[in-house]
């Protein structure tokens, strides 16, 4: 990539966003120049990004005149109302809400998986980031998806307050320092305590008896490996964990696969790391996960009560490659092939 480009950053307080404005820097992305956006409540403010002090800005719709890439973090109603007018003045939107992701006119991209859908983003200018928890799990299924076919996946997830936000971070903490002084604590974030407890309950419920959340995880598992034959079922659970998701995958193939191929198949696939000899308690953990790029995968299984089923346990961090990272990633195959 020798053209630089003018990135924005809009919901850059926030901590998807800063991860964001991190990962730039830390994989060299050739940025001429940088614009931070956010609230009016955090207009003002000012951020750090290669040693220079960046005052960030008022998202307004003007605000994308110039700008080559955005790359958004500042929830679904935001990106509804703007993205359209940063792709009007010709920006390319990167995001990390789940407002366009089931768009069929929208690419939703995992670089690893499906870099070629990314030309569609002509359509409107935008490209949709998955779920954290679908980006973590379709890494490793896609090569096997691609070798044996998979028909159907049963996943369960563990996943950590910080996927809710600075406000449930806290509150893990604080509860966790309250209980542990025998003192009160309070619940706001969740409907339930977190510390010490694990919740079977991301997102709404919907009619259908599945969270909002769950059925994320089949439409855009679906969508990313372009097959709608693929039968999913999902249960997201939230865990007093700070960072890293935790993922419980069962699935079946249409060719049989043993778990020694699997792991071959880890070993060379980008993106992941294979963490897999649990005779030495060497498996996925979501503290060795956090702060990486790297999907961690282990605990790959036989399951015997199928005839082609494959158990595996996966780990990766839900701020970056769950969501700053894998923006990233988009916005350099963008600039590499199509800007």
């Amino acid at each position: 990539m020798s053209r630089l480009f003018n990135v924005a950053v809009a919901g850059a307080t926030g901590a998807v966003g800063n991860q964001m404005i991190t990962c730039l820097d830390e994989r060299d992305f050739p940025v001429k120049e940088i614009t931070f956006l956010a609230s009016s409540r955090s207009a003002g403010k000012k951020l750090k990004f290669r040693g220079d002090q960046v005052v960030v800005q008022e998202m307004t719709e003007d605000s994308f005149e110039g700008i080559d890439i955005a790359l958004f973090s500042a929830g679904g109603s935001t990106s509804e109302r703007f993205a359209p007018f940063a792709a009007r003045a010709g920006c390319v939107v990167i995001d990390n809400s789940s407002a366009w992701r089931m768009d069929p006119d929208v690419p939703l991209i995992v670089p690893e998986v499906n870099p070629h859908a990314i030309a569609r983003y002509t359509n409107k200018g935008i490209i949709a980031n998955p779920n954290c928890s679908t980006i973590q799990m379709v890494v490793p299924l896609a090569p096997i998806h691609r070798k044996a076919g998979i028909k159907r996946i049963v996943v369960s997830t563990y996943q950590a307050v910080s996927g809710t936000g600075k406000k449930a971070i806290d509150e893990l903490f604080n509860q966790t320092r309250a209980m542990i002084n025998f003192l009160d604590y309070k619940t706001e974030v969740y409907p339930h305590r977190i510390a010490f407890n694990c919740l079977p309950h991301i997102d709404v419920f919907l009619d259908n008896g599945y969270t909002k959340e769950e059925m994320k995880m089949v439409h855009e598992t679906r969508k990313i490996l372009e097959d709608d034959t693929i039968g999913v079922t999902a249960t997201t659970v939230r865990v007093p964990v700070f960072f890293g998701h935790s993922e419980s995958v069962n699935i079946e193939t249409h060719k049989k696969m043993t778990p020694a191929e699997v792991k071959e198949l880890m070993e060379k696939s980008p993106g992941i790391k294979l963490v897999d000899n649990p005779s030495e308690n060497v498996y996925p953990l979501a503290i060795n996960a956090a702060g990486i790029d790297d999907t961690l995968v282990g605990r790959i299984r036989e399951d015997e009560s199928i005839e082609n089923g494959i158990n595996m346990w996966i780990a990766a961090d839900n701020i970056r490659k769950g969501a700053a990272t894998n923006a990233v990633q988009i916005a350099e195959l963008l600039a590499k092939d199509y800007l």
